[in-house]
């Protein structure tokens, strides 16, 4: 064994004499303790992660590929709304009358 592990030992042995208790039950709660932090900084980081998942989500509903002029259904103009446009603009009132100068 290393030296730093038997002082390790040592000093283990001189607690659990102290506490009165085992060697082995001193290590198991260390083991627990060293749990308990990891649980403790994973449920931090969890809340970190929903935190970030809301806002992530709020933010992919003001993102510009939500919009509604982005959906494919409402992206072109239907033939009736191209003909109205055309018909109610001053282009289709000077075709019409170059038209008629044709004829």
């Amino acid at each position: 064994m290393d030296r730093i592990q038997l002082i390790k030992q040592a000093a283990l042995k001189a607690k659990a004499k102290k506490l009165n208790t085992t060697v082995e039950e001193l290590e198991f709660q260390e083991a627990v303790k060293n749990l308990d932090e990891r649980k403790a900084a994973k449920k931090e980081e969890m809340k970190l992660h929903k935190k970030l998942t809301k806002s992530v989500g709020k933010a992919g509903k003001d993102a510009p590929g939500s919009l509604e002029c982005f959906k494919d259904e409402n992206r072109y103009y239907s033939e009736r709304e191209t003909r109205d446009y055309i018909e109610a603009s001053s282009y289709f009132e000077s075709y019409q009358a170059m038209k008629e100068d044709w004829d």
